[in-house]
């Protein structure tokens, strides 16, 4: 789904004036950019997740969220990258309570 950015008008597809559903798309857009699964750095690392998590994901094909905050669906063998520091950090805080 693709929306333009401009100014509202009323007329087909849209309730009222100055909203209606081209609003409703923007919003419902903004929501699934943050949900979306990421990619850049954090795909040098590999992250620290409760192993459940991991399982489930396996299974439904849903993504994971790391202590960092990485949201992706595991895929790839983690003893071939390091150990994402952010994750390593807060695991080490958690331990230490």
């Amino acid at each position: 789904m693709t929306t333009t950015p401009g100014p509202e008008t009323s007329g087909p597809g849209t309730i009222g004036a100055g909203g209606g559903t081209d609003v409703l798309d923007r919003e419902l857009e903004q929501l699934l950019n943050e949900e979306s699964v990421e990619d850049g750095d954090h795909d040098r690392f590999s992250h620290y997740v409760k192993k459940e998590k991991i399982l489930q994901s396996a299974l439904s094909g849903k993504p994971v969220r790391a202590l960092c905050g990485k949201k992706w669906t595991p895929g790839r063998d983690p003893e071939k990258f390091p150990i994402c520091p952010t994750c390593k950090d807060i695991y080490e805080k958690m331990r230490d309570k």
